[in-house]
């Protein structure tokens, strides 16, 4: 069962019960913003810097991105570099030209 059908059955339930759907209502938010706060309490993102940290690791992660895609594509440059620098040894070798360095 997940949780939004669990939450509507203990709703049903208490309103099957007596209690009144509004009072049901505001438990339950009161209940989420307290088990929000609680989540960001525990990873240290409740202080009045929060949104300029969150920020902040949202560009250390692009730059990271930025960084591993400079780099994949430089390895790739490389490799292609070194075949073609090898498909023309090859052909030197091939067309005889090693024979006028001797």
């Amino acid at each position: 069962m997940n949780t939004d059908n669990m939450l509507a059955a203990l709703l049903a339930q208490a309103i099957h019960e007596g209690s009144d759907l509004v009072t049901l209502r505001a438990v339950v938010e009161e209940a989420s913003e307290l088990g929000a706060a609680r989540t960001l309490e525990r990873i240290g993102l409740d202080d009045e810097t929060a949104h300029e940290d969150l920020s902040e690791l949202r560009e250390l992660l692009q730059a990271w991105r930025d960084a591993k895609a400079g780099a994949q594509a430089a390895a790739i440059g490389w490799i292609v570099r070194g075949l073609l620098a090898l498909l023309l040894l090859g052909i030197a070798v091939r067309l005889g030209a090693m024979e006028l360095l001797r």
